[in-house]
């Protein structure tokens, strides 16, 4: 029961978010080719429910590249040199997020679950315990997702990342598997919200935070 009310919760927001934030799309898709001209649109290789690959789509908040990178390992950081300006506002802001409430009309993510893991990344994020992630629909946020946006986007050194971040966010994706509800769910659309609004005047939600690092310690001490 609780799926299905997630489904129908998921398709009607998605629904309503996208004909309310129409005006967002339009002032994004111009300040994307005022920036940089080029795709509008990001469609990125992920891994959903069930470990199926599937696109995930993304406003491009970076330059485009004249010729792909070769040979490139699996990096958890985006290459903060390739952001352009207004790149790091709709970061910030999370609205080149919005694009995947199109992923969430067409059922291949919800508004909260796991962050979708990267092709290239998946062997990162998907074994043993953690693999139970695979079992529910991915997510647009969620607490792994909201971990990142508070503390790990502080963080463009890779190693650095990997040290402090990397465990306590894939024990996150976990977390929620286990927590997962229509009540956590609704909680985690709040924190979103609540998130956002703090950084974009500049601050870090610090309760949010050390609530989701007590989670993940927790997870830990029973796995």
């Amino acid at each position: 029961m609780y799926q299905i009310i997630k489904r129908i919760f998921d398709f009607i927001c998605a629904f309503i978010a996208l004909v309310a934030l129409s005006p967002v799309f339009l002032f994004t898709i111009i300040g994307i080719l005022i920036s940089d001209w080029g795709p509008i649109f990001y469609k990125a290789n992920r891994i959903g429910k069930g470990n199926k690959p599937f696109k995930m789509y993304k406003f491009r908040s970076m330059k485009v590249l004249k010729a792909p990178k070769k040979g490139a390992e699996a990096s958890l950081r985006p290459d903060e040199d390739r952001i352009f300006p207004f790149g790091h506002f709709i970061r910030k802001a999370k609205i080149d997020e919005l694009p995947q409430l199109i992923n969430i009309l067409n059922g291949s993510m919800s508004i909260i679950g796991p962050r979708p893991v990267a092709e290239d990344q998946f062997d990162m994020f998907r074994y043993g315990k953690w693999n139970e992630a695979a079992k529910v629909p991915v997510g647009l946020s969620g607490p792994a997702a909201l971990y990142d946006y508070i503390y790990g986007d502080q963080f463009t050194d890779e190693k650095e990342y990997m040290e402090k971040v990397y465990p306590t966010r894939r024990e996150l994706e976990y977390t929620y598997v286990q927590k997962a509800g229509i009540f956590y769910d609704l909680k985690m659309i709040i924190y979103t919200v609540i998130c956002i609004m703090y950084a974009l005047v500049g601050k870090e939600c610090t309760w949010i935070l050390n609530e989701l690092k007590a989670d993940a310690a927790s997870s830990i001490q029973e796995g």
